[in-house]
């Protein structure tokens, strides 16, 4: 792809990607990345200079379509002050609120939805041609090991979408409506683009997808995470592989056991809980009760004795009373999982809680959020109090933010980008090796070691 006028000779169109949301969407961005540089367009993350701008949005909850919208209105102001001549909206938004987006934002000149990111190098061409246009259809499209992609994240890190899309039809939730229907990648599909991912010298891979336990079942006819884990860690040169969103209904102890066996599986489960009132749970639509859970919990910490857990929830749903908030906090108290997501309920249109009876007071909301919130800090406060001593295999990211005197390293039970890290700063080491570390500091969410020589 060029661009060309009478005054300059032709040239590669240079196109600036703004990522927001989750990891997946993340994924999604550097596939359109490596979908344009294959179609001969610059990459550039100057946004003054770029021809196009695209932003992959997020809907998920009210402050990520807030910060979808600021964004966009941000990029747009390139327009005016900087070379672009076109702005696009990619992503869950765009397949949420094409027309609104449209009519509202006359600055975006095209809008595609999370099952057209495969046609991003044509959407180019065509805004550049001065077409102006929404392009959102159901979401079918799953990217494989066959797409190029160009990698955001830290050289040594990388993310693997294992499937797209929900099946789940929980209640407050919009993501099968912008991600459409559970569609999951075959194994060897996977598998090559984790060896491929291991020759660009990445040595962890988190493994994401809305439920990563439904993996296979739509694909197999029964449920293959067990076997995709199993296959991924014979892959030589990848020393990490970590599993997020594992969906508790479907955990199966056959997961459990091979993450035991498996010395390159962390001993670390993303665990999406969202509640522990049973009758909060049946109000979201969840699968399970608090007795399920319970026993869930039980089962994973005897099949894997040192696993680390995060889990995340909502308060402030329809209806929460003070006993079912209170009921939350007595288990998080009991289970002391060593990290927590703790998010206010976002009434979000065209989902079923939203029309809902007993919507809750914003303030009572972030009340009872800042609550649980202090909770789980005092709890994490404690179990990284008692890690001190311990000495952990941690994988350095490079220096920290503060100081070049720094380091940034992480242990298994540290996840990328969402859970705390650890300070070291007595050796040198560069980023992306993996090398022992003592503890000597717990702190409410990070650490401070130093490697052990």
């Amino acid at each position: 792809m060029s661009t060309s006028s009478s005054a300059a000779p032709t040239r590669p169109i240079k196109v600036g990607m703004v990522s927001l949301g989750c990891a997946k969407n993340l994924v999604d961005s550097e596939v359109m990345m490596g979908l344009l540089a294959r179609a001969g367009c610059e990459l550039t993350q100057d946004p003054q200079s770029a021809d196009v701008l695209v932003v992959n949005t997020c809907t998920f909850i009210g402050p990520a379509k807030e910060e979808s919208i600021d964004t966009i209105l941000e990029m747009a102001r390139y327009k005016e002050v900087g070379n672009c001549k076109a702005l696009i909206v990619a992503g869950c938004m765009g397949t949420r609120y094409k027309e609104e987006l449209m009519e509202a934002m006359p600055e975006i000149d095209a809008v595609i939805g999370t099952g057209e990111i495969d046609q991003i190098p044509e959407v180019v061409q065509r805004v550049l041609g001065g077409e102006t246009f929404a392009q959102v259809g159901t979401p079918t499209f799953l990217y494989d090991h066959t797409l190029p992609r160009i990698r955001a994240t830290r050289p040594h890190t990388a993310f693997i979408k294992i499937s797209e899309g929900c099946n789940h039809p929980c209640a407050f939730c919009i993501i099968p409506a912008v991600r459409g229907r559970h569609r999951s990648r075959p194994i060897e599909s996977i598998v090559d683009e984790a060896k491929r991912l291991a020759d660009e010298g990445v040595r962890e891979v988190v493994l994401i997808a809305q439920d990563t336990t439904w993996y296979g079942r739509d694909l197999y006819g029964e449920f293959k995470l067990a076997e995709l884990l199993a296959r991924l860690a014979r892959i030589e040169g990848i020393d990490w592989f970590r599993l997020f969103y594992a969906y508790p209904t479907h955990l199966s102890d056959a997961i459990l056991d091979v993450i035991a066996a498996e010395p390159k599986l962390c001993k670390y489960i993303e665990l999406p809980l969202q509640h522990a009132s049973d009758r909060m749970l049946k109000a979201m639509r969840r699968k399970g009760d608090r007795a399920h859970i319970d026993r869930l919990i039980e089962r994973i910490r005897a099949r894997i004795p040192d696993v680390t857990l995060r889990s995340s929830f909502i308060v402030g749903f329809p209806g929460e009373s003070d006993a079912d908030f209170e009921e939350l906090l007595t288990f998080l108290r009991e289970v002391r999982f060593d990290h927590v997501g703790i998010f206010a309920y976002s009434q979000e249109e065209g989902t079923p809680a939203a029309q809902m009876p007993g919507q809750i007071p914003e303030e009572v909301k972030a009340e009872r959020r800042h609550l649980a919130m202090e909770l789980q800090r005092s709890i994490s406060r404690e179990i990284n109090r008692s890690l001190v001593g311990q000495v952990f295999p941690m994988i350095v990211d490079g220096p920290s933010e503060e100081s070049d005197l720094v380091l940034v390293a992480r242990g298994e039970r540290q996840a990328p980008d969402i859970d705390g890290v650890t300070y070291i700063a007595n050796k040198p080491v560069r980023p992306g090796e993996i090398v022992p570390v003592r503890v000597r500091e717990g702190h409410d969410y990070d650490l401070v070691g130093e490697v052990v020589e």
